[in-house]
């Protein structure tokens, strides 16, 4: 069954008013057990991520203005977030949130991250609320490692993932795939090696044709043996910031999709949380839990067959 990371790191204190629902983590969990999706034996604290792994994917200057709270006036605005101690462990724990999920997920096929997704973070700067990318982390490691030969990024989060797919432009490894709204943040898109970009207002039907028509030959094309599914629900027509029109059963199908074929090829998947900024938070987490229950649902349904 899967396994789920998270920590009371993943929170932080926020100028009241700020636009990252940075709530959503710890009712994430609450709604998980509380619902009875996931038991408490099933999460676990992933610790802090090592200077090393870091180092592998960001620069030792910017990582070293991270640390030390040394960022100029300007990279905090490109951030999005006010440095802090309190940031800083945030960071390291929901970096090692996506590297454990990787360890976790070869042995049990699925493991998920209650935060991550964090892939706007490029190797010298952090942008839109990211500071270090935890999905090129935990990548890299696979590779150093030499526990996987080709790794798939499936990034579903309504914006472009620009920083993976910076950081991995010259790794042949490492395949990005990005499916987002086109008219939208970032402004000035990465070439990820494959962009699909998507009209505004697109609805269920439209994004699951374009979906289930292109990553099944993605995988045969790549033939990965590692999968990150970047599972963002800004995608939700109740986004303050996505400018696409999924329902909630739209964005489940997107997760169910998606899982039940990395479970089909017998793919292990390290599942990270992404964006999402409806007004409601009530709407935010329903959708994160929903990416939760498939992944129990899917690994329940193969194990007893």
């Amino acid at each position: 069954m899967p396994c789920l990371a998270t920590s009371e790191r993943y929170t932080l204190d926020l100028p009241p008013g700020h636009r990252f629902p940075i709530a959503k983590y710890e009712l994430i969990r609450e709604q998980l057990l509380w619902q009875g999706i996931a038991p408490q034996t099933d999460f676990y604290d992933p610790g802090l991520c090592a200077e090393e792994d870091i180092l592998r994917v960001h620069t030792q200057e910017y990582w070293h203005k991270v640390r030390d709270q040394r960022l100029s006036p300007a990279e905090v605005r490109r951030l999005g977030l006010p440095q802090s101690e309190q940031l800083v462990r945030r960071s390291l724990s929901s970096s090692a949130g996506t590297l454990q999920s990787v360890r976790r997920a070869l042995t049990d096929g699925v493991a998920l991250n209650l935060a991550g997704g964090t892939h706007h973070a490029f190797a010298d700067r952090g942008e839109g609320f990211c500071v270090l990318n935890d999905i090129a982390i935990a990548a890299a490691h696979l590779l150093h490692y030499e526990l996987a030969k080709q790794v798939l990024v499936v990034d579903l989060d309504v914006h472009q993932g620009d920083g993976t797919a910076s950081i991995f432009q010259q790794e042949p490894r490492v395949f990005t795939f990005s499916m987002h709204a086109g008219a939208n943040y970032p402004l000035r898109k990465e070439k990820s090696d494959l962009d699909v970009e998507l009209a505004l207002g697109t609805s269920d039907t439209q994004y699951l044709q374009q979906l289930t028509s292109t990553l099944p030959r993605l995988l045969a094309e790549v033939q990965p043996d590692f999968v990150f599914f970047q599972a963002g629900v800004d995608v939700l027509a109740t986004d303050k910031l996505g400018k696409l029109a999924l329902t909630k059963e739209g964005c489940r199908q997107r997760d169910e999709f998606v899982l039940e074929l990395c479970r089909e090829k017998n793919l292990p998947v390290a599942v990270s949380m992404g964006g999402g900024y409806s007004e409601r938070i009530g709407d935010i987490v329903d959708a994160h839990c929903n990416t939760f229950r498939v992944a129990y649902k899917v690994w329940s349904e193969s194990t007893s067959l």
